[in-house]
């Protein structure tokens, strides 16, 4: 289909037609139809010129087109088709994370590769240690790899220099801590509304306390961290993360420090978040209750995705 509009869209008719010229596109329109048919394409006219029709009979009307690739347009036809063949969210390619510790080299992460939709679910499970905290860590930008490739919306973002991965985290890439990582002497109300004003958003205090009541926390407004519970906290912290609607979450055991009662409400948050905003969702836990209502698992153990 991709490429069947590409040429429809982008590609001029020749004067002549040679046995090297692309295949015919054929359209078939009704004769009410074609006039405002060919209104609209108009409008598209330095895109599009058509071939001569040929009437075969009253009632209908064949349109042969043909289509040759103009030179002048090699880069922006390359453009559009890599626009249009961009399906995947995230990909990390072989990736690995190491440490140099006393010259003992510790792989933490292992030739890590996998790639996610968007709109999908995931879950990372596997034992403590095993690096799932490290893949978070590196899918937001918050580590580097050690060597590997990885993706966002078709965009290296690994060889990118910090001031330049913050751009896209604070805008894209909403994470949510285990250790909920909320500023001790702000309020709540505070801590979401700090996320809009970095991001220059208008309205931020506004904005801040429509997710917070939204969340069931419009009378915990102004109450320090402190003053909150666990589950509390980590609405809060949900809710500053997911203020700026990101495409894509990254949760650390996001339930990992609360009751069954607040993990139950918080992964209704959360994946009631990316159903409503069509994001997608990458989760560590060891919760396999909670692992089951992604639609993947991705197991890693000793650093490598079994």
């Amino acid at each position: 289909f991709f490429s069947d509009r590409v040429q429809f869209i982008l590609f001029k008719p020749p004067a002549v037609v040679s046995p090297e010229t692309l295949a015919f596109i054929i359209l078939t329109f009704n004769p009410l139809l074609f006039k405002f048919f060919w209104s609209t394409v108009d409008k598209w006219s330095s895109l599009l010129s058509p071939y001569p029709a040929i009437k075969l009979s009253p009632n209908k009307t064949t349109l042969f087109s043909a289509f040759t690739p103009n030179a002048t347009r090699h880069n922006i036809i390359i453009l559009i088709i890599h626009f249009l063949n961009m399906t995947k969210l995230l990909k990390l390619t072989d990736v690995n994370l190491n440490y140099n510790t006393d010259n003992n080299l510790i792989n933490v992460l292992q030739d890590v590769s996998f790639e996610v939709d968007y709109k999908e679910t995931i879950s990372v499970v596997g034992e403590s240690g095993s690096g799932k905290t490290s893949l978070i860590m590196l899918i937001g930008g918050l580590e580097k790899a050690s060597s590997g490739k990885i993706e966002f919306k078709d965009f290296e973002i690994s060889s990118l220099k910090e001031d330049e991965i913050s751009e896209i985290r604070r805008k894209d890439i909403g994470i949510v801590f285990q250790s909920f990582y909320l500023i001790p002497n702000y309020t709540a109300i505070e801590n979401v509304s700090l996320a809009l004003e970095i991001n220059k958003i208008k309205d931020p205090i506004n904005k801040a306390k429509e997710i917070l009541d939204k969340f069931g926390l419009g009378k915990r407004l102004n109450n320090l961290p402190s003053q909150l519970s666990g589950g509390e906290q980590q609405r809060v912290a949900i809710a500053r993360s997911i203020v700026m609607k990101p495409e894509l979450i990254l949760a650390d055991e996001p339930t990992g420090n609360l009751d069954s009662e607040n993990s139950e409400l918080i992964s209704n948050i959360l994946f009631d978040y990316v159903k409503e905003e069509n994001a997608s969702l990458i989760m560590v836990t060891h919760d396999n209750k909670l692992a089951n209502l992604s639609k993947r698992i991705i197991k890693i153990k000793d650093g490598k995705i079994e």
